[in-house]
């Protein structure tokens, strides 16, 4: 096995993106085959998600997550995977509730996926890191994985291709938030608390917004 960051096809796609907003994963299989329809990040529309964990007795919870979708979003799952489910039952909840804020629908959400599992099974271990943005807003979570972020005021150099990965007018402040599973770089990296929802702000700051209203439990 290889980590991402020493595979050289990593770094020429790394190089090469430029964005307001990116999202970027690494798989580690464990619902679902490993195909194309099974890979993240997920998208529909504007939107792009990726999850980091893993949601018990999926066959048990999959009727339930499905039966509180849209038709559209219940047909739009090509794959297998219990993350793909959480991403269209989200955007099914926020569709359906349109002036409620998304990271209230993500709290909503996530409160309700993790209340079954743990009535399926009360010592669950439940991993839901989750990522969601339509490229103007960015929402999060954590639960049952480590997460970490780093606020950056001014370009920086990317540790691993050696230049910025932005296109910046220097005539205006630089700012931007990173988030990852753990620290990529050595910057002063702080660690999001654990069972918790979160936004990215205007400012590109990030804003803990609530906690989920359930017991922490330990890491994977």
């Amino acid at each position: 096995m290889q980590a991402a960051v020493e595979a050289e096809g990593f770094r020429r796609a790394a190089s090469r993106t430029y964005s307001d907003a990116v999202l970027a994963h690494v798989r580690r299989a464990t619902i679902g085959r490993v195909s194309l329809e099974n890979t993240h990040p997920f998208s529909h529309g504007a939107w792009a998600f990726v999850h980091n964990g893993t949601l018990p007795n999926f066959n048990i919870l999959r009727p339930r997550m499905l039966e509180l979708m849209t038709p559209e979003h219940r047909s739009a799952i090509r794959g297998e995977t219990d993350s793909e489910h959480v991403f269209h039952l989200i955007l099914s909840r926020h569709e359906t509730a349109p002036k409620r804020s998304l990271l209230e629908t993500l709290h909503l959400s996530l409160g309700q996926i993790i209340t079954w599992c743990l009535e399926i099974d009360p010592a669950a271990r439940i991993g839901l890191n989750v990522l969601l943005t339509d490229g103007s807003r960015l929402v999060g979570s954590r639960w049952g994985r480590t997460l970490h972020f780093v606020e950056r005021l001014g370009v920086h150099d990317c540790e691993i291709c050696g230049f910025p990965h932005i296109r910046h007018d220097m005539r205006h402040s630089y700012r931007a938030v990173v988030i990852a599973s753990e620290p990529i770089t050595h910057e002063p990296w702080h660690e999001v608390p654990e069972g918790c929802v979160f936004s990215v702000t205007a400012a590109m700051g990030l804003e803990i917004n609530a906690r989920l209203p359930f017991p922490s439990q330990p890491e994977l």
